[in-house]
């Protein structure tokens, strides 16, 4: 976009890039000030917010196709004086036929345009591997009412819209799934909430469709996409998850990747310091992230140990500092040779070890394991109510939070005790306030779809005869698999779904596809067990690296700072999944492991990442209508 606003025939390419708050964001998650400086932009502005008339400058519009930036837009170079020289517009996402006319209209103004384009770009990219809708109020648009609703399905246009712009602007066109409402008996009601990812489905669908006009877009299936919501798996969400990334956004205080540490300063005190933990910044982050916090503090102390022992200036820093002997001329040159890179690994270490000291002495403050544990046998099905009970009278120093998510889990387990008085004795026991009350009993809203009295018995005899679910368990052990370390039993239900549809079992009638050239049955299922995306040619099938938002280069030959990053060969086609309601990180980190499992990028995008303390408030925040239970009819 910035390089095609070149003018070959002037001696200055300076320009401003003029922005609206959706697209500004896209580009601050995606890239630099100093990247943007490189390309000649010499200013950033939003195009709702006054500015300063720079008529000797080209303006590079980046907005939504919205009717008030176009009128902004058209005020902006209209006259004799127009705000810059001439423009270059570049749309997010599909503009309409009306605002087109409404620009074609304006004959003068329209010639001081060197472009305009749909760019189609609407999304936020989070990491190499995720990106969101930002929709931060999903679970509230989308989840209270029962009944079709104006507000849920404005929400579901727009994600999809945002959605098909990643398609669009990677060249891929996929083969949609989407997890079917279970509700299809006259046994139970289908409500609102049962049917968005089907809903949601079609209209990214229907964006597709629209794109297949574009020139490049591919006229074949060349990838797969999976379509989830939040009921899919409850417990992800609040479970305390133990990996490095994890316990950084769930138990420190961080604003996004941004985290603030005291640093040494010049003068013998201390100073706070804002830094970014990503794949971008970070090396030792990266490698550390999806490690479970056990293997990854082993792993710190191996990298401090080498550092000291390897760097010629750590070690002659540390001798002069014990007085062992004073630094030769010989030395001091080693020394001066050592700094630049002995100051950046001295300072990722620190930074590393201060959050892994941080993590540990909160873990062992407030009885993190032992919650962890009774989360984990919660929903294994190896714990029940009386281990509640007892947990929370003997431990007096678990959190507030800590309660509200262990009854969250309690409640996702036991659907059935929602109006129990048994739920209401435990919150008691936990001492939570109404407000966190709301938290625990608005899990109902994301509970999957009741069971068809036929399913439910169908599935209670195969238990019976194979006795493989315990009572209440929502996940079983893995078949030949045991978690190596501690805490480490619980994954995200996405793994299971992913493996599944990477080897073509993922079952049609549950999750069938829109564009599925196999013929279906009267009753919607198909005569074959799911669609077989690898049998079909596509442009996705490739062995190249990923450049979807590919990590800067470092120095590999650094034995403490280089980057565990080596590029799988990637064999199959792309799967996407994108789950409404928020992912998580363990979800996130599922994604990146089965991308090296699988030999093929699995992309995760969803409505909003949350942190499990973002996801408690926006539970609490799905106040029923009137047309909904309340608390007051639950006896609260």
């Amino acid at each position: 976009m910035i390089r095609s606003a070149k003018r070959p025939d002037s001696k200055s390419n300076w320009k401003v890039l003029v922005t609206d708050k959706v697209t500004r964001k896209i580009l601050s998650n995606s890239c630099t000030m100093s990247e943007l400086t490189e390309e000649g932009v010499s200013l950033v502005e939003e195009i709702n917010k006054r500015r300063q008339p720079l008529p000797n400058f080209d303006a590079v519009y980046f907005i939504q196709p919205t009717i008030e930036n176009v009128i902004i837009l058209l005020s902006d170079m209209a006259g004799t004086t127009p705000l810059y020289r001439e423009a270059y517009i570049f749309f997010s996402s599909t503009v309409s036929k009306e605002l087109v006319a409404r620009i074609k209209r304006e004959p003068t103004i329209r010639s001081r345009f060197r472009a305009m384009k749909e760019l189609n770009l609407e999304y936020f990219v989070i990491d190499s591997q995720c990106f969101i809708t930002d929709y931060g109020k999903a679970l509230e648009d989308l989840y209270v009412d029962k009944e079709i609703n104006q507000k849920g399905e404005e929400c579901l246009a727009a994600m999809a819209n945002r959605i098909a712009t990643v398609f669009a602007s990677l060249s891929e066109f996929p083969f949609v799934r989407y997890r079917a409402a279970k509700s299809l008996d006259l046994t139970t009601m289908t409500t609102f909430s049962d049917l968005i990812p089907t809903k949601l489905a079609s209209y990214v669908w229907n964006c597709l469709v629209e794109y297949k006009t574009l020139k490049n877009f591919p006229q074949t299936e060349t990838c797969e996409l999976l379509i989830l919501d939040r009921s899919i798996d409850q417990v992800a969400p609040v479970i305390h998850e133990w990996t490095y990334d994890a316990m950084c956004h769930d138990l420190l205080e961080m604003d996004g990747n941004k985290y603030v540490h005291e640093v040494p300063n010049g003068t013998g005190g201390f100073e706070w310091k804002e830094v970014l933990l990503d794949q971008e910044h970070d090396p030792v982050w990266l490698e550390l992230r999806h490690s479970h916090i056990a293997d990854a503090s082993d792993r710190l102390h191996d990298k401090l140990t080498n550092f000291m022992s390897k760097n010629k200036a750590a070690q002659m820093h540390q001798g002069s500092r014990e007085g062992d002997h004073e630094l030769s001329t010989h030395d001091l040159q080693k020394l001066v040779q050592s700094l630049p890179q002995f100051s950046e690994q001295k300072e990722k270490l620190s930074l590393h070890a201060d959050i892994a000291v941080k993590i540990h002495n909160i873990r062992h403050k407030t009885a993190l394991n032992g919650v962890g544990k009774l989360e984990q046998d919660l929903v294994f099905g190896d714990a029940g109510t009386k281990d509640v009970i007892n947990f929370l009278k003997e431990q007096t120093d678990i959190t507030h939070e800590c309660k509200v998510r262990l009854l969250m889990i309690y409640a996702a387990t036991r659907p059935r005790k929602f109006e129990s008085e048994k739920l209401r004795k435990l919150m008691d026991l936990a001492n939570l306030s109404p407000d966190d009350m709301n938290a625990v009993y608005n899990m109902r809203f994301l509970a999957a779809a009741p069971e068809s009295k036929m399913t439910a018995f169908t599935n209670a005899f195969s238990l019976k005869i194979h006795h493989k679910k315990k009572k209440h368990s929502l996940r079983t052990d893995r078949p030949g698999e045991e978690p190596a370390l501690q805490l480490s039993r619980f994954h995200p239900m996405i793994e299971e779904l992913i493996e599944k549809l990477s080897k073509n079992e993922l079952p049609m009638n549950e999750y069938p596809c829109l564009n599925d050239p196999t013929p279906t049955n009267l009753d919607g299922t198909s005569h074959s067990k799911s669609a077989r995306v690898h049998d079909i040619p596509g442009r996705s099938m490739r062995s190249r690296p990923s450049t979807w938002a590919r990590p800067r280069s470092s120095d590999e030959s650094d034995p403490v700072m280089s980057r565990p990053t080596r590029e799988v060969k990637k064999t199959g086609k792309r799967i996407f999944v994108f789950i409404v309601g928020g992912a998580t990180r363990s979800e996130l980190r599922v994604c990146h492991e089965l991308t090296t499992k699988l030999r093929r990028e699995i992309i995760l995008g969803s409505s909003s990442l949350d942190d499990p303390a973002q996801f408690v408030e926006k539970v609490k925040s799905l106040t029923p209508n009137d047309n909904e239970i309340s608390l007051d009819d639950l006896g609260i």
